[in-house]
């Protein structure tokens, strides 16, 4: 089986599984989300966070270089696969931070409250949690991602779901693209960085006082036109730094 239908596969199972782990963190874990409501975590409308496709790509890439790794002892060998798995991952959370910050002056994720963090976008916390990801994913999951493969190379049919998956999944960026792009002239017009789940709660709680119907996978499909919320957005802001501003004038 070719390396780009292995890679198309991978980056559709891990973006379907992360987007349901996304979902339960932030339904029972997340403090920014106190009431535990359920939240769509993904920047794209459905199911699927791409961020964790693209790991699940490099985890199985990295899994293949462990009898090259120079340690004798077994346990140092994964040890240190799992520290280069970490590092790599935490690394493409990074790249995609930066790159919608400073490309769409949007914030997906805010790790600033969280010690040892650099710009919010990575943490040493959450670098721990993709070691242990990592790790249940080379026992857990390897050995049946690998048949799953042998699988696939003889059922080339489910290639079609594969392609529609893609289908639907490309469809879903040029919808996002269309939002995102009025978010970003916005941001970039107003010289400041939205965060996008504080923008999706703004959303979500305009739409439960005045009783529309909430969609969980169309977080940002209302009544009110998108440039609205981004004005409320903004005004709020405007609002909570000015409070800060007056509460440090008062202080000194």
């Amino acid at each position: 089986m070719s390396i780009f239908l292995t890679m198309a596969f991978l980056f559709y199972i891990g973006s379907l599984a992360g987007w349901g782990i996304e979902v339960l963190f932030r339904k029972f874990f997340s403090r920014s989300n106190p009431e535990h409501k359920w939240i769509n975590p993904g920047f794209l409308t459905g199911p699927y966070l791409p961020l964790y496709g693209f790991s699940l790509c490099v985890l199985y890439l990295l899994s293949g270089i462990e009898p090259y790794l120079p340690f004798t002892q077994p346990i140092v060998n994964k040890l240190c696969l799992f520290l280069l798995m970490s590092l790599c991952v935490t690394g493409i959370e990074y790249i995609a931070g930066i790159i919608f910050i400073k490309g769409m002056h949007l914030k997906l994720w805010d790790y600033s409250g969280l010690p040892g963090n650099i710009q919010g976008i990575i943490c040493p916390l959450f670098s721990f949690f993709w070691a242990v990801l990592s790790a249940i994913y080379y026992f857990l999951i390897h050995p049946y991602i690998l048949n799953a493969l042998h699988w696939l190379s003889k059922n080339l049919a489910f290639s079609f779901c594969i392609g529609f998956f893609f289908g639907v999944f490309t469809i879903d960026l040029i919808y996002t693209a269309n939002l995102s792009a009025k978010a970003r002239a916005f941001a970039k017009e107003h010289q400041i960085v939205i965060r996008y789940e504080e923008l999706k709660g703004k959303i979500r709680q305009y739409k439960e006082d005045r009783k529309e119907r909430w969609r969980f996978l169309f977080s940002f499909s209302s009544a009110r036109p998108i440039t609205e919320h981004l004005k409320e957005y903004y005004n709020d802001l405007k609002k909570n730094r000015q409070f800060f501003e007056s509460k440090l004038k008062r202080k000194k």
